[in-house]
C-alpha cells in the first residue's frame, strides 16, 4: 500500500518569505515543499497507470490559472495552524478538488470533508504550544507580502515512512489542447 497525496507546489518569486515562516513554525517544512493539498493523504493499492489516467481524464479540460495568496490566518480546526490565504484561484482549486474525488478516488474522500467544506490554503505553521502559537499569530500577522503565480501542473506525491515527499507524477493543465 502506498500513502499518497495530490497537491500543487506553487512557485513564487518571493518564496523565501514562506520558507522562513515554515522553517520556524511548520514541523513538515523539511519533509515537503510549500504546497496546496487537493486530495488529502490516503492509503491505496491504486496502480500508477490507473491514477495517471484518472488525473489526465479529470483535468483534461482545465486551463492553467492565476493563483494569488495573501494574509496569514490562525485556524484551530484540527490543531493550532497558520494558513496562508488564497485570494485568487480558490474556485479553480475547489473545482479540481471536487473532480479529483470522483471515480477511483471517491472512496478516499474523507468523511469530515464530505460534511464540511473544502478550504484551499497553504499551511505555513502548526504549533502545539499555546504560548508559541499566540506569538506566531502576532509575528505572522505583520506579514503583508502577496504571492502570485500561474498554476500549470498538479502533482502526486508518495509520503514515505519518514514523512518525506517523493514526487510520483506531474500532470500538466493544458485546457483540452
Amino acid at each position: 500500500m502506498l500513502r499518497r497525496c495530490i497537491m500543487i507546489f506553487p512557485q513564487f518569486s518571493n518564496m523565501d518569505v514562506i520558507n522562513k515562516i515554515r522553517q520556524k513554525y511548520d514541523p513538515l517544512s523539511n519533509h515537503v515543499r510549500p504546497h496546496i493539498t487537493l486530495v488529502f493523504p490516503f492509503l491505496s493499492n491504486i496502480e500508477y497507470i490507473e491514477l495517471k489516467e484518472h488525473l489526465e481524464d479529470t483535468l483534461a479540460s482545465l486551463d492553467p490559472f492565476t493563483l494569488k495568496l495573501k494574509d496569514i490566518t490562525p485556524v484551530k480546526s484540527f490543531g493550532n495552524y497558520l494558513f496562508l490565504n488564497i485570494c485568487e484561484g480558490k474556485s479553480e482549486l475547489t473545482e479540481i478538488h471536487n473532480k479529483l474525488y470522483t471515480g477511483i478516488l471517491e472512496e478516499h474522500h474523507p468523511q469530515w470533508l464530505k460534511v464540511g467544506s473544502f478550504y484551499p490554503h497553504l499551511t505555513v505553521g502548526k504549533i502545539d504550544n499555546a504560548e508559541k502559537y499566540k506569538f506566531a499569530i502576532e509575528e505572522t500577522g505583520a506579514i503583508t507580502d502577496e504571492f502570485k503565480t500561474i498554476v500549470n501542473r498538479i502533482c502526486v506525491e508518495i509520503i514515505d515512512d519518514n514523512e518525506d515527499s517523493l514526487i510520483e507524477m506531474e500532470i500538466e493543465l493544458k485546457g483540452g489542447i
